[in-house]
């Protein structure tokens, strides 16, 4: 007989529950994330990580709203990144925030996560020019249609650019906070956006016959999502997209055990179900059901980028120590 979970008091819902998909789209179509308002941010600095289009420019977006003074957009693209900045600019003149865009500085920087060497730079370049780093946002990530592997590193590339760079761009910027930390009044705070798919998955790589035939020796999780197949069969790479973002809770939970809270609060929160995003921007035309549906769910269920930014911002700015190691999801702390 199965067995269910009673919820932990500081969770308004069971493990059970929040692995459930109705219980998604109920959460989906009944809560209204609040904006974030209130926060000062004068004097703050602030990266965001795929921060060109989306829920990074939008989060970016809110940030400058709520006054943060200086701002980094780590893209990919510079060119694109370079737009981004001029829409941020141009939206803060617009709204008659003179006071805000007057005292805030947004800057360009090259990031890309499938290049370990590119994280490298990033953090030399933060160490370097960077004298306080209080708010960290690693919202860059990929949901592509098809199957490709790193040319650098040979791991399959959503597996390498949603948990494996994004977890080395984590640690290597702690360093980063820690040298800053002496300017700074309070702790920073690192945010990873991530998932409620993390409980969707089946994890086949770990169940599956091919981690049980018998006289096969066992292989790591990595070298099993590496493989080219699995038992014969392809990839699922709307799975394989929820099994990056599993191992990046699994991370969040192993990172906050060694770092002290007092130093940086490291969070994960999910923007939930957002189709005006480039996430998924390889899927875009990829079928006739896939723009049928995107049309149907973006009318019916779906955030827009903003909303979806809303408790990405709240996660980075509203909570405090309680949320070390945890996962926030619609503005709430879930299992």
């Amino acid at each position: 007989m199965a067995t269910t979970t009673k919820a932990s008091p500081k969770f308004n819902v069971t493990p059970e529950q929040q692995a459930n998909l109705p219980h998604f789209f109920y959460q989906q179509l009944t809560c209204k994330p609040k904006p974030v308002t209130g926060a000062n941010l004068k004097g703050k600095t602030a990266i965001v990580t795929g921060s060109n289009t989306g829920i990074g420019l939008e989060t970016a977006r809110q940030l400058l709203d709520l006054g943060v003074s200086n701002l980094i957009l780590a893209v990919r693209n510079e060119a694109k990144g370079a737009a981004a900045a001029a829409n941020l600019t141009k939206g803060l003149r617009d709204a008659n925030k003179q006071a805000t865009s007057g005292t805030s500085t947004i800057e360009v920087w090259n990031l890309d996560l499938s290049v370990y060497n590119s994280i490298l730079a990033f953090c030399a370049r933060a160490e370097k020019k960077l004298s306080t780093l209080d708010i960290a946002v690693l919202n860059a990530g990929i949901g592509p249609a098809a199957r490709c592997f790193n040319p650098h590193t040979g791991h399959d590339e959503v597996i390498q650019v949603n948990y494996l760079s994004t977890a080395l761009l984590a640690i290597l910027l702690l360093p980063v906070i820690q040298s800053k930390r002496q300017h700074q009044s309070g702790p920073s705070r690192m945010t990873i956006v991530n998932s409620e798919v993390t409980g969707w998955t089946n994890f086949t790589e770990v169940t599956g016959k091919s981690q049980n035939k018998p006289g096969t020796p066992p292989v790591s999780i990595l070298a099993a999502l590496d493989a080219n197949d699995k038992d014969g069969e392809p990839v699922d790479m709307v799975d394989r997209m929820f099994v990056s973002k599993l191992l990046g809770q699994f991370f969040l939970s192993e990172i906050a055990k060694v770092v002290d809270r007092s130093l940086a609060i490291i969070n994960a929160t999910s923007p939930s179900w957002v189709l005006e995003t480039e996430f998924n921007r390889d899927r875009q035309g990829s079928s006739v059901l896939f723009t049928i549906g995107k049309f149907v769910l973006s009318k019916v269920v779906a955030n827009t980028a903003a909303v979806g930014a809303r408790m990405v911002t709240d996660a980075a700015v509203n909570h405090g120590e309680e949320t070390h190691g945890e996962m926030l999801s619609f503005q709430q702390l879930v299992p």
